[in-house]
Formats: structure tokens, sequence, C-alpha cells
């Protein structure tokens, strides 16, 4: 690979789509975001993106020439060796040949992954997972999502399904998901889960919590707000730290057990709380992993942040057309 190839790395979301122009070694030259367009559904994003890529490459004075190839994160339920888009439901697409569609309208080399996916061969090659063979990646955020490396590779299962750890059962008589099932991981450790198990003791009306009090006088609380409070040493607000970090720490030894990671990463809006959430799910995990599992074990907070997807989706070109893998 020469110094004038590029990359184009895409990573569409809901409400926009962040695109950046890599270089072959990670570094982003140019990043910039559009709105998501999921009018008429969403047919009209592929066209909106190679519309803007091509005004950014001219601006750039890059030829088309010289990119490598363009790689795309996805929500959704995809078909990790084609990148056929079976459901994204957040976007619209259904049945949807989405590399084949780029493909046509720019004549590059086009590949597709799951979001978190791409997400997570972003942070394992030029993030907290320091290119490690072998990695876990949890995004605790509105949702909880992840993704597994194993062998230098992405697992993406039979049928796409692999990574699914947000709809790991862990109550078996808890509380419904939007999946449609009940007792999800993320009924619990996405930030919604949180504020959810907050919101259930202060229904109960009879907690004595500084969170009862900035419920009234806010009429609104965030994830944010309990580990603030549990900081402060409010013990109902401790303890929904504690319990949410417990069930982390028990998924990731289960998953553990079968997968040995050198590096579990822990992303997403919820990762924000640092220290404090992560030196718990490390206690909890070295209480229910077996020993040779965590001792090899390095658990970080992801550092890419927004930049993991286009990023991830620069490497997947690499992988796919270089054949390189870490």
């Amino acid at each position: 690979m020469t110094e004038s190839e590029w990359i184009v790395g895409v990573d569409v979301g809901g409400t926009s789509v962040k695109i950046g122009i890599i270089s072959a070694k990670g570094d982003i030259y140019k990043k910039w975001e559009i709105k998501t367009d999921k009018s008429n559904g969403g047919q009209r994003i592929m066209e909106d993106v190679w519309n803007s890529v091509q005004q950014k490459l001219s601006e750039s004075n890059i030829s088309s020439d010289n990119i490598l190839g363009i790689g795309l994160g996805a929500p959704g339920f995809i078909d990790g060796d084609t990148g056929y888009i079976y459901e994204a439901v957040n976007i619209g697409w259904k049945e949807y040949d989405l590399p084949g569609h780029l493909k046509q309208l720019s004549g590059l080399p086009v590949f597709v992954e799951n979001d978190a996916n791409v997400a997570v061969l972003g942070e394992n090659w030029q993030g907290a997972g320091r290119q490690e063979k072998n990695v876990i990646a949890i995004t605790l955020g509105t949702g909880v999502g992840g993704g597994i490396i194993a062998n230098g590779e992405i697992v993406n299962g039979a049928n796409g399904m692999a990574g699914e750890i947000g709809h790991m059962t862990i109550e078996t008589a808890g509380r419904p998901c939007n999946c449609g099932r009940a007792g999800c991981l993320e009924t619990i450790a996405s930030a919604t889960g949180i504020v959810r198990q907050a919101m259930e003791l202060i229904e109960a009306g009879n907690s004595e919590s500084k969170l009862v009090e900035h419920f009234e006088n806010h009429g609104v609380l965030t994830a944010k707000d309990i580990f603030n409070y549990a900081s402060l040493g409010d013990q109902e607000a401790s303890s929904i730290v504690q319990y949410t970090a417990d069930v982390l720490g028990l998924v990731i030894a289960n998953m553990g057990a079968l997968l040995n990671p050198s590096k579990v990463l822990i992303g997403g809006g919820v990762s924000k709380a640092g220290d404090q959430l992560l030196d718990a799910i490390k206690a909890s995990f070295e209480k229910y992993a077996l020993e040779r599992v965590s001792s090899i074990c390095d658990m970080r907070v992801a550092e890419l942040g927004n930049d993991a997807g286009i990023i991830g989706a620069a490497f997947l070109v690499k992988q796919k057309v270089l054949h390189v893998s870490f």
C-alpha cells in the first residue's frame, strides 16, 4: 500500500452518518457528519453518503482512484460475509443489498459489517485494544451492545447474531426488554436500565435516598445522576451501581470461560463513570471468573469514542482487501 492510498470509513446511526477519510495507518485525515435521511425507508442514505464523500475528496484533491475501498458500519441484522442487511429497524432498511448499492454508485469495493463489530475493530486497531487477538467489547449506552474478536477475527456466528451481549438473559423473571423477551442484560446495565432501577426505588415510596429529592426537584433522573450520588455516599445509589457492576462482571466471567480474552473493553456513555464503574466490574469479574481467565485479562475503558466506528470501518477494508488481521 502506498502513501497515496486512502480508505473511506462510514458509521451509520439513527440520526447522523459519521464519515472519515482514513490513512492506511489508521490516522483520521478528515471527518464529518451528515444527517440520516430515513424517509422512503432510508433509500437515499447511500446517495447522500457518496455525494458527501465526493465533495470532500474534491476539496482534499484526492482522486477516487486512490481510495482502497469504503468500509461501513450499520445497525441491524447483517450477513457478515456479504454485508447484506436483513433488517435495520431504526433506519428503515429491510432485505437491502447495501454494499451492492454503494458499489454501483462509487465504483469502489464496499464492505459492510454490524456497527458494534466495526467499533470493536476500531478500538482494537487504534484504541484501547492494542491489537490483541482475543477481545470482548461491551457498549453501555441507551442499550447494551458488543462485539467479539477471536483469534484475530470478528465473530459473526451462523447468521450474524454473535456478540448480542445485551440480550443474554440475566433475570429469568426480569423486566421486559425491547427485543420482546425479559430479563436481558440490557434491562439492567444500559443507561435506561440503571435509571429504571432507581425509578423502582422511588416509586416504592419508602426510600430515603437523595435520588428521591433529585427527581422531585428536577422531574428527571439520569444514569450520570445515579453515579454522582453513589460517589457522594448515597447508599441506594451505591447499591444500584454495585448490582449493575456485579451483573456485568458475572456476564464477562461467563464469556471469559468460553472465549478466554486477553482484553475486555467497556465503552458507551455509561462508561464515562470511569474507575467508579470499572473497578467494581473488575472486582466482580475476578470474583466469578476462573483464575486462569482473569489473570490474563486486562479490562479497560474504550478510548476512541465516536471515532471508533469510522476507524473500524477503515480497518474492515484493510482486512478484506489486504487480508490483514490482528
